[in-house]
C-alpha cells in the first residue's frame, strides 16, 4: 500500500511539473548539472565515478534536509548501513552486518574526524560525542579495508568538518518538537588572508519518549585551516570538547513493549529497575589533533598528523557502576610520489604508519541507586596498535585504474589488577603480525560508465570492551577475526550527470568471529564463534526527475537505497546448541530507504522520506525476530534572503505512520528484554538565520 502511495504521489508531481513548465532551462542553481563528486579517502583525491571501490559520499546537501538532533536517518540513507539509536543518544553503527559482536555502539568500523582517528586503540569510538550540526560531509568505505586503515572488518567512515565555503558567515538554528526536544547551534566562520577559522557550539536536550531516557549534550569544537607557501600546503588544527549525559530506560519484553511501550524496564525480585538504579551514561571527551599536508615539490608530498583525547566515562548499570578514564595518543604519516604527467599513464605511490595507544583504567563498584558503592574490581588497561602501509594506484589510457595496497598490522595490550589482586607488574598479550592486502581495478568502459572489482583481507582484533567486559574479568583467551571479501559492481551516470547508478556486489567470509554472551546476572562475556558467510547487494539511485520548471515546480529529486544481506552462521555452536545455518543475529535481510526532494516557487520545499526494514533475528538461535517496518518523514520549509541575511522556517514530522517499532535491539537479551521502543508520530519546528 505504502508502495503504491508513493508511485501515485511521484506520478501526480510529475505531471503537476510538466504542466507548468515554460523553459528549458534551470531556474535554481540546485538542480543544475551535478558537480563532479571527488572522495579523498584513498589518500589521493579521485572522481567517486572511477573510484574502483564501494564508497558513498553524503554531502552537505544531503545532509541538510535531514533531522538536526541525529546521525541516524542520514546514514541509514546509504545501502549497507544500518544506524540505530537505542535510547536518545545512544547510538549503534554497522556496516554490511558488524552489528553481529556488538550489543551497543559503534564496533569494527574504522572512523576518522578529517585525518585523525576517532576510533581509538582498543576498537572503541565515541561517536555520540559528535553533534550533527559540526559535520559538512561523510564518506563511506564499505567492506574490510585494512590496507590504508588498520584493523576493521566492515568499513571505514570518515567525517569531514570543514566548510568548502571560503567567506566570513555566521549561522545560528534552532529546533524544538515532541517529547522536550530542544536543539541550537551557532557557527561563525571568518576568513582572513590563507587562513580559515570555524567555530561551531550546539546544545541539544530531549526529554525522552520513554520514561527515563532524558539527555543533553554541550558541544563546541574548532577548526582551523592556514594555506602556506607557493605549492598551497596546509595546516589544520581540529578539537572539539564534548559533555554527553543520557538515561538508559533498559529493554522491555515483546509482552511489556505491548502493553505500554514507554515504560523503562522494570525490577524483578532479583534485581533493581532502570529508574530505581539510576542506569545512565555520562561522558566527556576531550579531542584535538593537528595535520599538516606539506607539498615538497609537485611530484611528491606528506600528510602528518599528531593527535590526542581524553574520555571520562560513568555508567550507572543494573549490575554495577563502571568507571573509564581513557588517554589516547598517536600519530599518521605518509609520503605520496606521483608519476611524471604523461597522456596515457599515470601513477601514485603512498607509503605511512599509524600508531596510538589507549590507556584506560577500569573500575567498577556496586550502584547505590546511581551512586558508587563498595569495590568490584580494579584495572589497569593499556592498548597499542600501529601499522605501516604502502599503495600503488596506476591509470593507463584514461580507461583502466588499478590499486594493489598492503598493510602489516601489530596489536597488543597489557592490563594489572588493583583490586582485588593488587597485582605488582603487568600481563602482555602480544597478537601475530597479521597482513592485510587489497587489489581492486576499475575501467571506464564509456565516460559515464564503469566496472569495478576487488579483493581485500579483514582484521579486526578484540576491543578494549570485549577484553574486559561487564563480567570484570580480562579474557586472554579471545582471538582476532578475519576475513576475504571479493566484490564486483558499476556505477553509471547520464551525459547530464542528473542521474546517478551505484550497484555493489560482494561475499564476504568471515571467520572467529566475536560474539557476546550473557550470564545470569546480566554481565557480559566474549567468544570467538566459529565463522559467517555473507553475500549481498546494495543499490544507490538518485536522479532529477524533473528540474527545468519555472511553474509551481521547479525540480523534483528522488533517492533510493537498496539492501540484500543474505548473512548466516557458518560454524558457530556451543555446549548446548549448534547455530550453523542461521540467519546472522541483528541484521534484516532487506532494508529500502527512499526519498523525494520537492522543490518550489518562491524558495519553499518539501523532503519526504521512506524506510522500509525487514524482520531483524534478535537471538542467534533465530527463534525471535523484530518485526518488519515502515517509517515514513517529512519536512517542508521555506528560504528567503534579505540583502546579505538568509532566513529558513521549517517544520518536521517523523514516524507519520505511527508504527510502533524498536529502533536498537538488544540481541541476545537475557529474559528476552530484547526491545527498546522507538517514539510514535512526533513533530518538530525550526528556523536558520545566516549572516
Amino acid at each position: 500500500m505504502v508502495y503504491k502511495l508513493s508511485i501515485a504521489f511521484l506520478t501526480a508531481v510529475l505531471l503537476i511539473g510538466n504542466a507548468n513548465a515554460q523553459t528549458n532551462k534551470p531556474v535554481t542553481d540546485t538542480v543544475r548539472r551535478l558537480k563532479e563528486v571527488t572522495i579523498k579517502g584513498y589518500l589521493s583525491e579521485q572522481p567517486l565515478l572511477s573510484s574502483p571501490a564501494s564508497v558513498s559520499v553524503i554531502g552537505s546537501s544531503e545532509l541538510k534536509l535531514q533531522p538536526d538532533n541525529s546521525f541516524i536517518p542520514a546514514l541509514n540513507t546509504v545501502p549497507g548501513i544500518r544506524a540505530e539509536e537505542r535510547s536518545p543518544g545512544s547510538y549503534r553503527l554497522s556496516v554490511r552486518g558488524s552489528l553481529l559482536r556488538s550489543p551497543f555502539g559503534v564496533r569494527n568500523i574504522k572512523v576518522y574526524y578529517d585525518e585523525i582517528p576517532l576510533t581509538d586503540a582498543g576498537g572503541n569510538t565515541y561517536l555520540n560525542a559528535l553533534d550533527f550540526n559540526s559535520i559538512r560531509s561523510i564518506e563511506i568505505l564499505k567492506g574490510p579495508d585494512g590496507s590504508l586503515f588498520g584493523a576493521n572488518t566492515g568499513g571505514v567512515v570518515i567525517f569531514n568538518p570543514f566548510s568548502n565555503i571560503d567567506s566570513n558567515s555566521a549561522t545560528v538554528g534552532i529546533t524544538t518538537g515532541s517529547y522536550g526536544l530542544f536543539h541550537e547551534n551557532v557557527t561563525v566562520q571568518n576568513q582572513t588572508g590563507k587562513n580559515q577559522l570555524g567555530v561551531n557550539q550546539a546544545y541539544q536536550s530531549y526529554g525522552g519518549y520513554r520514561e527515563h531516557s532524558y539527555m543533553y549534550r554541550h558541544f563546541v569544537n574548532i577548526n582551523d585551516k592556514l594555506t602556506y607557501g607557493q605549492n598551497n600546503n596546509e595546516l589544520r588544527a581540529l578539537a572539539f570538547y564534548s559533555d554527553l549525559n543520557y538515561q538508559t530506560p533498559g529493554g522491555l519484553t515483546l509482552a511489556q513493549m505491548e502493553v505500554n511501550p514507554r515504560a523503562a524496564r522494570p525490577a524483578t525480585p532479583a534485581i533493581g529497575g532502570a529508574i530505581s538504579q539510576q542506569i545512565e551514561i555520562r561522558q566527556k571527551m576531550y579531542f584535538g589533533g593537528l595535520v599538516n599536508e606539506w607539498h615538497i615539490n609537485n611530484r611528491f608530498k606528506n600528510v602528518a598528523t599528531v593527535f590526542g583525547n581524553h574520555v571520562d566515562f560513568a555508567n550507572p548499570f543494573i549490575t554495577n557502576y563502571e568507571r573509564r578514564d581513557e588517554d589516547t595518543y598517536g600519530l599518521r604519516t605518509y609520503f605520496e610520489y606521483s608519476a611524471v604527467p604523461q597522456a596515457n599513464f599515470d601513477w601514485h605511490l603512498n607509503l605511512g604508519v599509524e600508531w596510538q595507544q589507549t590507556n584506560s583504567d577500569i573500575s567498577n563498584y556496586d550502584n547505590n541507586s546511581g551512586e558508587r558503592g563498595d569495590r568490584q574490581a580494579i584495572d589497569k588497561l593499556n592498548t597499542n596498535q600501529h601499522f605501516i602501509f604502502t599503495r600503488y594506484a596506476a591509470t593507463i589510457y584514461k580507461k583502466l585504474q588499478l590499486e594493489a595496497a598492503l598493510s602489516v598490522n601489530y596489536f597488543k595490550f597489557r592490563f594489572k589488577n588493583i583490586y582485588p589482586f593488587n597485582e605488582a607488574g603487568f600481563s602482555d598479550k602480544d597478537f601475530d603480525a597479521q597482513l592485510m592486502p587489497r587489489l581492486a581495478l576499475s575501467y571506464l568502459i564509456t565516460d559515464n560508465f564503469t566496472w569495478r572489482a576487488s579483493i581485500s583481507r579483514g582484521y579486526s582484533s578484540p576491543t578494549n570492551l570485549e577484553i574486559r567486559p561487564s563480567s570484570n574479568i580480562v579474557n586472554t583467551m579471545l582471538n582476532p577475526q578475519f576475513g576475504w571479501n571479493y566484490e564486483t559492481g558499476f556505477r553509471w551516470r547520464t551525459q547530464d550527470g542528473k542521474t546517478w547508478v551505484d550497484v555493489s556486489a560482494f561475499y564476504y567470509k568471515l571467520r572467529n568471529a566475536i560474539v557476546a554472551r550473557k550470564q545470569a546476572d546480566e554481565t557480559e562475556y566474549y567468544v570467538n564463534a566459529g565463522g559467517t558467510t555473507q553475500p549481498g547487494v546494495e543499490v544507490e539511485f538518485n536522479s532529477w526527475l524533473y528540474s527545468n520548471g519555472t511553474g509551481v515546480i521547479n525540480g523534483v529529486k528522488f533517492n533510493t537505497a537498496y539492501t540484500f544481506s543474505k548473512f548466516k552462521f557458518d560454524d558457530y555452536a556451543d555446549a548446548a546448541n549448534n547455530y550453523s545455518g542461521n540467519k546472522l543475529t541483528g541484521t534484516p535481510q532487506r532494508v529500502v530507504v527512499s526519498n523525494v526532494q520537492i522543490l518550489f516557487q518562491r524558495n519553499l520545499y518539501l523532503f519526504v522520506q521512506h524506510n522500509f526494514t525487514g524482520a531483524i533475528p534478535l537471538n542467534d538461535a533465530n527463534t525471535v525476530y523484530a518485526a518488519k517496518y515502515h517509517l515514513l518523514q517529512a519536512r517542508a520549509g521555506w528560504q528567503h534572503t534579505f540583502g546579505k541575511t538568509k532566513l529558513e522556517l521549517f517544520a518536521g514530522a517523523d514516524n507519520i505512520l505511527n508504527q510502533k517499532y524498536s529502533l536498537g535491539n538488544d540481541l541476545n537479551a537475557i529474559g528476552n528484554r530484547y526491545f527498546n521502543p522507538a517514539p510514535l508520530r512526533n513533530y518538530s519546528v525550526g528556523m536558520n538565520l545566516g549572516l
